[in-house]
């Protein structure tokens, strides 16, 4: 299953998050799944346990910079498929290139 997840920190008396982001995604890296992070989100795939512990971890990882920290998730899972961190995108290059 593929999971895109963004989490915020809240309440960290500073404009910036950067540092909790960071922190956030060195931990989703540190873990080992395969994983993209892009301005938005940072994407895992995974078996569904699996990614939720990562996406957890990255919570708690935020939630040492703020008190508070706001998650948001977009989960697709679709039986038998994998790597499909890469075919996605690769499925619409390929199709970009056609035209």
């Amino acid at each position: 299953m593929l999971v895109a997840f963004s989490v915020t920190p809240i309440g960290t008396g500073s404009d910036s998050v950067g540092d909790a982001v960071a922190e956030a995604v060195r931990v989703v890296r540190a873990l080992g799944l395969p994983n993209r992070t892009d301005a938005m989100f940072t994407t895992v795939e995974g078996e569904w346990d699996e990614v939720l512990a990562v996406v957890r971890a990255a919570m708690l990882a935020a939630s040492r910079f703020a008190p508070r920290v706001s998650l948001v998730l977009k989960a697709d899972e679709r039986a038998g498929a994998s790597g499909a961190l890469a075919a996605k995108v690769e499925a619409v290059e390929g199709r970009l290139r056609e035209r």
